[in-house]
């Protein structure tokens, strides 16, 4: 540390609450896309592989993550989607042309497989209904044979597949960013609000316990955001319970700086959302809050250019198989910090995807598997960030970036875990150049004591891992401690941390 080291302050209190986190927050999604599920979770031929097909090294590390619900089977791929090709016999299911992604779908995996891998990884199901080619129909047929306890036709055809028991699936999405023009049977704003809401109800009637996630616009930069929230749910706010955003930041112009100041708008689409959707519910004197649902978001822009050079029409293709850099980490840390800090509206959330495809889980198939340099940040704020999230006073120096004004160089989140007696800090250092002391005053929290301060740093931003050389893993700091009701820590230069105190 020097004299002209940058400082900055934070006060914590027990009484400063935002919310209760809600678990869901550290979703993941699959997509039928890519080797994300062929040669991802489902290789039959691999040494690891279980009795239904599954690799069983891919399950550890799913677990590890503590992943608590995963978005299934779209994303794009399900506006063209026929759930019925993908349930009953494998012998006699047909292969077909994946429009969304010109890849061939061969159905060896569909809503059964996939229910009883997540039931192995531990997490809950988000069931996505193709609302491009199909609708209500399609849709209430779906939930019948997934949740209904027998005695109709759906029902019972489950179980003629050998499925007795109700899969319980209960959450569910009205289709997938139907604004947008990649989509097949994209609509306007008043089609897709008449047919979710149609949809909505017919599902509903199915099953009263379900939840359901009304598309929200594709990103940020749609044309039609936020009108496209305003019309949509006039429609559905009294049927959905939440609302979709999606949302994906990249460095194509190698600016590291302007880069990790994303988040801020990425915090801006979620205030704009959260505005509209409290218009909205002014609008119709509904008592009912609209919670968010963050269910795609992530850094994706390495893998552009060679999926132009993919052979269209075969199974399984490499396809979004992004290889992140050490800064790729440092922003999906700020961004896992945006939605903490909105864990009031943001009830949902999932990182776009969870293995292979824009993923922090890598295989290679028949081979073996590595964590990427996002793995980390992900795991450690979905393993030790439940509890309360707690709002912070921050005084923090910024900078001024290509798009962005006053980015603060500290970004932060902070959790207050009262059945365990544990307060803990994830921290970003956005300075390039140098460190940054932190004074958090934590005279709230009288008698808790330093844990750990783990840390992520590298002196290349573009440091990435491989599965025989990971150069990016967390390791201990010793540059953190507390003194008179004050806890000092120092975080060194472009680094992700996490800082653990517990009352002893």
């Amino acid at each position: 540390m020097t004299v002209n080291t940058p400082k900055a302050k934070m006060i914590l209190d027990k009484s400063f609450k935002i919310s209760e986190i809600d678990p869901k927050i550290y979703g993941s999604f699959i997509e039928q896309l890519g080797r994300a599920v062929y040669g991802g979770i489902y290789e039959p031929s691999h040494a690891t592989a279980d009795e239904h097909g599954f690799r069983q090294d891919v399950i550890e590390l799913v677990k590890e993550l503590q992943v608590p619900i995963i978005r299934y089977p779209g994303g794009n791929m399900v506006s063209a989607y026929n759930w019925e090709n993908g349930v009953g016999p494998k012998d006699l299911r047909p292969k077909r042309l994946e429009l969304a992604w010109r890849s061939l779908e061969t159905n060896e995996v569909g809503t059964n497989e996939f229910a009883t891998w997540a039931k192995k990884v531990n997490a809950e199901v988000m069931m996505a209904v193709n609302l491009g080619t199909r609708g209500i129909d399609a849709a209430r047929n779906l939930v019948e044979y997934c949740n209904h306890p027998g005695g109709t036709y759906w029902s019972d055809l489950r179980k003629e597949h050998g499925y007795k028991d109700p899969h319980q699936i209960k959450v569910w999405c009205l289709g997938n960013e139907m604004d947008g023009p990649w989509q097949i049977g994209m609509k306007t704003a008043y089609e897709y609000g008449r047919l979710a809401a149609e949809t909505a109800k017919a599902m509903k009637l199915v099953d009263p316990s379900i939840e359901l996630v009304s598309c929200g616009s594709s990103g940020s930069g749609m044309a039609t955001f936020p009108e496209w929230e305003a019309e949509t749910l006039d429609h559905t706010y009294e049927y959905s319970d939440y609302i979709s955003l999606h949302q994906y930041y990249g460095n194509k112009e190698n600016d590291t700086a302007n880069y990790l100041a994303s988040t801020l708008d990425m915090d801006n689409f979620i205030k704009t959302v959260i505005a509209t959707c409290d218009y909205m519910k002014a609008k119709k004197r509904s008592k009912k809050t609209m919670y968010l649902s963050f269910d795609e978001w992530n850094v994706w822009f390495h893998s552009n250019d060679q999926d132009k050079q993919v052979e269209p029409w075969t199974s399984g293709p490499p396809l979004l198989e992004d290889i992140y850099t050490f800064e790729d980490a440092l922003l999906v840390g700020s961004m896992l910090n945006t939605l903490l800090k909105h864990s009031d509206r943001v009830k949902m959330a999932c990182m776009a995807q969870l293995v292979n495809v824009i993923a922090p889980i890598m295989t290679e198939t028949g081979g073996g598997i590595w964590k990427q340099t996002i793995f980390y940040p992900y795991y450690y704020t979905s393993v030790y960030g439940r509890g309360t999230a707690l709002h912070s006073i921050v005084d923090s120096p910024k900078y001024d970036s290509k798009d962005f004004t006053d980015v603060p160089y500290l970004d932060q989140s902070v959790i207050y875990n009262e059945e365990n007696n544990e307060l803990v800090i994830f921290a970003v250092n956005r300075h390039l150049d140098q460190p940054l002391i932190v004074d958090v005053d934590i005279s709230s929290f009288e008698g808790y004591q330093l844990v750990e301060h783990i840390v992520l740093k590298n002196d290349n931003p573009k440091a990435i891992n491989t599965i025989g050389n990971e150069q990016i893993k967390p390791h201990n700091s010793d540059q953190s401690y507390i003194e008179s009701g004050t806890l000092v820590a120092e975080l060194p230069k472009l680094s992700w941390n996490m800082i653990r105190l517990k009352k002893q």
